[in-house]
């Protein structure tokens, strides 16, 4: 079943950190994977600390859960987060497809959508950052900014980024639409950009610092695991 393990993996790579907006598969919290002769896949999770949220944590193993059963040729995901103070709770309401309420009663007010979304807008902020800085040190003016639309700019992998962040959280993403955008949608007018500009440069450098600091945290958890993955 290589193909169909091939298969899993790739799945497993559309699932990305909500915090950190980057791959499960990249970050390394995907500590096993494997697909039987029948069709059953098995994936282990693990995360940089025994605390990380469990919000966060639900989410990854829901969503891996997800792609992986949408996988054909999968006829049943067996995926567990191991090593986490409520493992248990979180592996046994994905596994009965309780939702984050059903799964944490009493505790948990509702289910994980606004959190997803919020950082989604992170990201699509970010993004702008990633995108709009080499027109800023190429010399464009904040007007020049301001008018600058999607479909102005050469393809890459950032605008692709740019754009899916955009898409999934319900913002413009079309070639007509504005670079720079308010979290809401709205374009950003010249006067703003450089406000605008600092804000998406200081989210862009905080989600970033926050990956390096959990590969750390992973590494040093893990040693000899993250050091031969």
């Amino acid at each position: 079943m290589i193909g169909l393990a091939a298969a899993v993996w790739a799945a497993l790579g559309t699932v990305r950190d909500p915090e950190l907006d980057e791959p499960i598969t990249d970050l390394r919290f995907v500590s096993a994977c494997t697909v039987s002769g029948d069709g059953v896949a098995t994936v282990r999770l693990r995360l940089p600390t025994f605390f990380c949220a469990p919000n966060f944590a639900w989410l990854m193993v829901a969503d891996a859960h997800d792609a992986v059963a949408a996988v054909p040729g999968v006829v049943r995901v067996d995926i567990a987060l191991d090593d986490h103070f409520v493992a248990a709770t979180i592996n046994e309401g994905v596994a009965a497809r309780a939702g984050f309420v059903g799964a944490f009663p009493g505790e948990a007010a509702a289910e994980l959508d606004e959190l997803r979304a919020v950082f989604l807008r992170k990201a699509a902020l970010a993004g702008q950052d990633r995108i709009a800085r080499p027109l800023v040190d190429a010399g464009h003016t904040p007007e020049q900014l301001a008018a600058t639309r999607l479909g102005d700019l050469p393809p890459s992998p950032d605008l692709d980024r740019l754009r899916q962040r955009r898409a999934e959280v319900g913002l413009p993403h079309g070639p007509d639409a504005p670079l720079l955008l308010h979290p809401d949608g709205a374009p950003v007018p010249a006067a703003q950009v450089p406000l605008h500009l600092r804000r998406a440069r200081l989210t862009r450098v905080g989600i970033e610092a926050n990956g390096h600091t959990c590969r750390d945290l992973l590494a040093t958890r893990y040693p000899q695991e993250v050091a031969s993955s």
